[in-house]
């Protein structure tokens, strides 16, 4: 049993999983870099974060396939902690960050993606889109016509040249090609060299250097619970779109879990804090990458990269790997979203265009995913929020009652809504509550009722509450309050 499912999740898919890694570890090498100048840190310390996440991931991850590293939603939020206390404390920080992953994991929050809507996440995957496109335009300030040229002649073979064969991934050879050309007509342009220096050095074993006590905890812990949260977030819903891309699933939580295990070793081996990587997935999902081998080779390449081929990678021209990211925000970005949007629901399309004008103007997903959660709430308790009701009136001539038909959930959103229904003051002395069309589905309805029974019983009348479904009349029962009902 073990031998099988080690061989369906590595060995599924070899050459093609060891293909496309390759082709991530060279796209992870300039991200990495530029990650970590953005939260000010060596860039071997982004670099070997990349290399420990992948790795880690790969094998304890719950998304096969998914690729996850350094990232530029945690390099942002690292700053003012490296400012104010030092490096050691962004390594102490990933290990908190990790620990608490591991434990929101265990605690199976990986369910919390069920409640994102549709909306949300395809908001979030344009957003993002846009932000990789974005990120490459700094590469064109000063740049002459080469770069655009060589840009250029990148998406040519990576779109081109499938049409001719598919056996090795179009992104790799554009970017060998490229590489070759620059070097031998010695092309003027920006190099991956030219972004930061890289040491051709293994991640050593460190123990961070720092003051262990409440105090420094106190410290640590908001930056590493913000950590936590949009590592997760970013991860969870990375990983649906995978889910979604090969028609696979995968286990939510066991990915939390896992990411807080990759984050723990990271930290003790000089990297900082990551998640998964959509750019960098989508680069591995359309190159054929498909197991945990993918990921695994884009971890250990990239190490051999900085190790072995140190000088060769420092001399791979930034427009090849602009090129292939401009595919990446192209391929990401739902544009059926975009033609369908004056057909669905107005308050959906809202909280899509709101969700990407916030993670973009922010660029922190967490706080896009969660207004776009909290918007998408209030518009589903504003509709649900509604309360029909059909008053009947019946004398039988030895007395006369009247019926109250409602429909439409009961919960804290109606509560006053149904109080304010009844006219305890002029109706006959007995009334007929009819829920056989509706639903109680909190204490605040029952509540509700309650108070609606005890103003007409301290008017000396008379109330039976019918059709009550099972569910109903259990909760109820559970929570003891003084609802007379009928057997």
């Amino acid at each position: 049993m073990f031998f099988q499912q080690l061989r369906r999740g590595f060995f599924g898919n070899v050459r093609n999983d060891v293909l496309s890694g390759i082709t991530v570890a060279l796209a992870l090498i300039p991200e990495a870099i530029a990650f970590s100048i953005m939260a000010g840190v060596d860039p071997m310390v982004g670099l070997y974060a990349s290399f420990t996440i992948a790795v880690t991931i790969s094998i304890v991850g719950g998304r096969p396939g998914m690729i996850s590293a350094a990232t530029g939603a945690m390099a942002s939020l690292m700053g003012p902690l490296i400012v104010k206390y030092g490096l050691d404390y962004l390594f102490a920080a990933t290990v908190l960050t990790g620990l608490i992953q591991w434990i929101l994991g265990v605690f199976k929050v990986g369910r919390f993606i069920t409640f994102v809507p549709h909306s949300v996440i395809i908001g979030f995957v344009n957003a993002l889109a846009i932000i990789i496109f974005m990120a490459q335009l700094p590469n064109f300030v000063g740049e002459s016509w080469p770069m655009y040229a060589m840009v250029a002649g990148t998406l040519a073979i990576i779109y081109l040249l499938p049409l001719l064969t598919k056996v090795v991934p179009s992104a790799l050879i554009a970017i060998v090609v490229m590489t070759v050309l620059a070097i031998a007509l010695k092309i003027d342009v920006r190099t991956v060299g030219d972004m930061g220096e890289i040491k051709q050095a293994l991640p050593l074993f460190h123990i961070p250097d720092i003051s262990w006590s409440w105090k420094t905890l106190l410290i640590l812990l908001p930056f590493s619970l913000a950590l936590a949260i949009v590592g997760m977030t970013e991860s969870l819903l990375t990983a649906t779109i995978v889910d979604e891309m090969t028609e696979t699933g995968s286990d939510k939580n066991r990915e939390v879990r896992g990411q807080g295990i990759a984050n723990v070793i990271t930290g003790f081996f000089g990297g900082m804090a990551g998640c998964a990587m959509i750019g960098q997935t989508v680069i591995n999902i359309k190159s054929g990458g498909r197991t945990r081998l993918s990921t695994l080779i884009s971890g250990v390449f990239l190490l051999f990269l900085i190790l072995v081929l140190g000088d060769i990678v420092k001399q791979i021209p930034m427009a090849a790997l602009v090129g292939v990211m401009f595919m990446v925000s192209i391929g990401t970005f739902d544009w059926g979203a975009v033609r369908t949007l004056g057909q669905i629901p107005r308050s959906d399309a809202v909280v899509m265009v709101l969700t990407v004008a916030i993670v973009v103007a922010t660029s922190n997903l967490a706080i896009g995913v969660v207004s776009g959660v909290v918007l998408s709430a209030l518009n589903f308790g504003w509709r649900m929020a509604r309360l029909r009701c059909e008053v009947v009136e019946e004398d039988s001539g030895l007395e006369t009652s009247k019926q109250y038909v409602i429909a439409g959930p009961l919960f804290f959103g109606t509560m006053t809504y149904f109080i304010e229904l009844f006219k305890h003051h002029t109706d006959p002395d007995h009334i007929v509550i009819d829920l056989q069309a509706s639903h109680i589905w909190d204490h605040s309805a029952i509540t509700a009722i309650t108070k609606v029974t005890q103003k007409y019983a301290a008017l000396g009348k008379r109330v039976t509450i019918t059709g009550l479904n099972p569910e109903s009349r259990r909760m109820i029962d559970q929570l003891g309050l003084p609802v007379k009902l009928p057997l």
